[in-house]
């Protein structure tokens, strides 16, 4: 019997925007879909270019909206969708123009400020026009380093309003690691923070300017921004050749009217990066329209957000779900920016702020929630979250323990929608609705007008069993091109090396009866042991019932011809890894998964090698154990750890 946990009613249904569409489409085509998900997924699908026409409509999008709303190409990357059509993104985001609240911003010891839509629009008018001053145009990149802050939001919405492409990385990430990211595609602006705070400690960045400008000759605009409700810092950086200037000088200036340029709908937006943590960052280059577009859908059909409702996911600026969150602002709804530890002074803090800004929407990493469930906090005992309707979960694989907690220590009348997607597509392949239960451990479906299915090695479509995720029809995110990729070489590699005209995007997962998914991992660390795959979720979903254990890897590593599991281990305090904890990992997971899933070897250590956000790095650990070089160390959070993982006496028997 699959375990329901949560149902809309039938006036949520009634009043979403997914029910509007569906009477949009019904009209404009003479349908009846009678609210089932499956029938609008379907026609989605089979209609693209009749679908994504729509969604510009019901969207209403501001813009030039063309004749061809897909032209199919023997080559699955080469179709286009829209393409004689053209709009500005930033337009779409600056629609509404009152004093009414469009972005908060709170920082980790609670500084608040806010922006009115009509001060959002007035700051991006005035800072496109100095970028005007200065020369920049269509497809020149502009870059920021730079948190989560409203600035961040301005200097975005500025360079996509002048046509430039964008780039950013918060300031976590090391010089090195921006280097080896702006480096590669020349920008001419930077835009630069002077510091940030990380669980109450003060972080200089503009000391790192002075060699990022170094080995990025192209940069010849460097813009210095103060950190919200600081003082900026006062250090005389001399830069030969290149003028600092101070943001609010930028702001000072008078306001103008401004005609918004159109730019055609593959026209790029912006640069992003994979993880970077096997080789060289690749540089994902996103277009215009297909970003607008896909944003809009998911909000809109799949989130039901509102106008006038508040949302707050809790990302930084060098991850795909920061650009995600700066469109909701094509709803007319407003969004709150955090900056810092998620639990400075306080393992409630991102509760409280849910709370207090009667945030409608709330975005967190699946680690997130199993922090909480493992802090053993009772969410529901302290808040009401009178307003909050929906509950989002991305960044890897929610466990079943971690769709129940949320229910029973959250909210019981939440939608949990949880998400799976990527940098590579900025947004969804499977992700949830108001249509369809939440049944516990599962996705909710695929994305509208997303052909997402499952392969098994034999290339063959299945069901109830484990295989690869993949998109058998294109769809407007898919990347306009990697930056510097000659004849598409790498980007054909990482897309469509496995399956013929099939984009395969490297997850685990498995698609059961209800239209549910399962996402079990990424395929590059899928193990293996005797010839069968088994995804490390499930493993990793066993050991969150252990109160001894905080954080978890699991690792295949090569072992006389075969594969054989490795587990580590971080313990929660006053915990060791003893005889009789091992012998109870192992028959848990013997029991509950198949003595396949068993570790040969259980291996406790002081902390788990993660990305910049926060996902697990298990084939960066994989490849130290193996003896093999780790190519970007910089794309970790904290890279010092690997060496606890070098040359482990235990794994040499």
């Amino acid at each position: 019997m699959k375990n329901n946990l949560w149902k809309s009613s039938e006036e949520l249904v009634k009043n979403s925007n997914l029910n509007n569409f569906e009477k949009f489409i019904s009209k404009n085509y003479n349908l009846s879909f009678n609210n089932d998900y499956k029938k609008i997924c379907k026609w989605s699908i089979e209609n693209l270019g009749e679908f994504w026409k729509s969604v510009w409509n019901f969207g209403k999008i501001k813009g030039k909206l063309g004749k061809n709303f897909f032209i199919s190409s023997n080559i699955f990357y080469k179709s286009k969708f829209l393409n004689d059509s053209f709009l500005n993104y930033s337009e779409n985001l600056l629609k509404k123009d009152d004093d009414s609240k469009a972005l908060t911003f709170i920082s980790e010891n609670g500084y608040k400020e806010y922006r009115s839509w009509k001060e959002l629009k007035n700051n991006t008018i005035k800072l496109s026009n100095w970028l005007k001053e200065i020369n920049i145009t269509k497809n020149d990149r502009v870059v920021a380093y730079l948190p989560n802050c409203i600035e961040t939001v301005e200097a975005y919405l500025s360079s996509a309003l002048v046509g430039a492409i964008w780039s950013s990385c918060s300031p976590d990430f090391g010089i090195r690691g921006v280097i080896e990211r702006f480096s590669q595609i020349n920008p001419k602006v930077l835009f630069i923070i002077d510091k940030y705070f990380y669980n109450g400690k003060e972080i200089d960045v503009s000391s790192r300017l002075k060699e990022i400008v170094k080995e990025i000759p192209s940069i010849k605009h460097v813009v210095l921004i103060n950190y919200p409700g600081e003082k900026l810092k006062k250090d005389n950086i001399n830069l030969n050749n290149i003028k600092i200037l101070n943001w609010k000088k930028i702001l000072d200036r008078k306001i103008t009217k401004i005609n918004f340029e159109l730019f055609e709908f593959d026209h790029p937006l912006a640069i992003l990066y994979s993880s970077g943590t096997t080789g060289k960052p690749k540089c994902i280059c996103h277009r215009v329209g297909g970003v607008l577009l896909q944003h809009f859908k998911e909000h809109s059909l799949h989130c039901n957000i509102k106008p006038n409702d508040n949302v707050f996911y809790f990302t930084t600026c060098g991850w795909m779900m920061w650009n995600w969150l700066v469109s909701v602002l094509a709803i007319n709804a407003s969004i709150v920016l955090f900056d810092g530890f998620p639990m400075y002074n306080n393992d409630e803090l991102l509760i409280d702020i849910v709370d207090k800004e009667k945030i409608t929407l709330f975005g967190v990493s699946a680690k997130y929630i199993d922090t909480l469930r493992k802090k053993k906090i009772n969410v529901n005992q302290k808040y009401s979250l009178n307003n909050l309707r929906t509950i989002c979960s991305t960044g890897s694989p929610l466990s079943v323990s971690g769709f129940e907690y949320v229910y029973q220590n959250i909210k019981k009348d939440v939608h949990l929608s949880s998400i799976s997607g990527g940098t590579d597509i900025i947004s969804c392949f499977v992700l949830g609705n108001v249509y369809q239960p939440v049944i516990s451990g599962e996705i909710q479906g695929k994305g509208l007008g997303m052909d997402v299915d499952i392969l098994d090695e034999n290339n063959n479509s299945i069901k109830n069993e484990k295989g690869e995720l993949v998109c058998k029809k294109p769809f407007p995110s898919m990347p306009l091109k990697f930056w510097n990729d000659k004849n598409d070489e790498k980007f054909k590699d990482a897309y469509f090396s496995k399956y013929k005209n099939i984009w395969y995007h490297g997850d685990y997962a498995e698609l059961k009866d209800s239209g549910g998914f399962i996402i079990y991992g990424r395929s590059d660390t899928t193990l293996n042991p005797g010839g069968v795959r088994l995804g490390t979720a499930e493993i990793y979903s066993e050991l969150e019932k252990f109160e001894e254990i905080k954080e978890s890897l699991v690792v295949g590593q090569d072992w006389d011809n075969d594969i054989r599991i490795i587990l580590f281990l971080v313990l929660n305090s006053n915990f060791q890894l003893n005889s009789e904890l091992i012998s109870d990992i192992k028959r848990r997971i013997r029991h509950n998964l198949s003595p396949r899933h068993v570790p040969t070897k259980i291996i406790a250590v002081t902390d788990i090698p993660r990305t910049k956000n926060g996902k697990i790095v298990e084939l960066a650990v994989k490849n130290v154990i193996e003896g093999k070089d780790i190519k970007n160390k910089e794309a970790l959070e904290n890279p010092h750890i690997l060496e606890q993982y070098k040359n482990l006496k235990e794994l040499k028997t």
